[in-house]
């Protein structure tokens, strides 16, 4: 993954510098990022699988997509970039589900913002560099794996599932 600038923010969400990626995860500093939850017309997720040589939690499960909002960007603009980009989709009608702040893991501090989308027909063209495999996978079985076998999914997504089914306790959630 190349490196990137993305903009630096404060516990209000505002922009207080820019840094490179790789600096802002080397020194934990707080930066903006997406999450889109797509849905099958059945109401399953998709879920993908990293690849294995992702640097962060390579070969793990994720939700559908994840991105940083790189400066200047905004995060719809992020969301719609990330559905092009890791799954190959466009078009796709997205709703706000909510704002969080959230630490997802040493040094990776995030405001990130919740989208849901349906594909509605369309198939998706995962991107082979970053993305081994996609899976869809109904509510109840994820929350079901995600509490059977944790080490299989990424420490953002369980904290975003407990999110998403209402358990906040270790997300701020803020205000949108």
């Amino acid at each position: 993954m190349a490196d990137e600038l993305l903009d630096v923010v404060n516990d209000n969400d505002e922009v207080t510098a820019q840094a490179m990626r790789s600096a802002v995860h080397t020194q934990g500093l707080w930066h903006r990022g997406v999450h889109v939850f797509l849905f099958n017309e059945q109401g399953d997720m998709l879920i993908q699988k990293r690849s294995a040589d992702r640097k962060n939690s390579p070969s793990l499960l994720d939700c559908s997509v994840s991105e940083h909002v790189k400066a200047g960007e905004s995060y719809l603009e992020a969301a719609v970039r990330g559905l092009q980009e890791e799954m190959g989709v466009a078009g796709i009608d997205l709703t706000l589900r909510g704002k969080i702040q959230m630490e997802y893991g040493v040094n990776d501090n995030e405001i990130s913002i919740i989208y849901e989308g349906r594909l509605s027909g369309k198939s998706v063209q995962f991107d082979p560099v970053e993305i081994a495999d996609v899976m869809f996978m109904s509510l109840d079985e994820i929350k079901v794996e995600i509490d059977r076998n944790p080490e299989y999914y990424c420490y953002w997504f369980i904290q975003l599932m407990k999110w998403y089914f209402g358990d906040i306790a270790n997300l701020r959630e803020l205000r949108l």
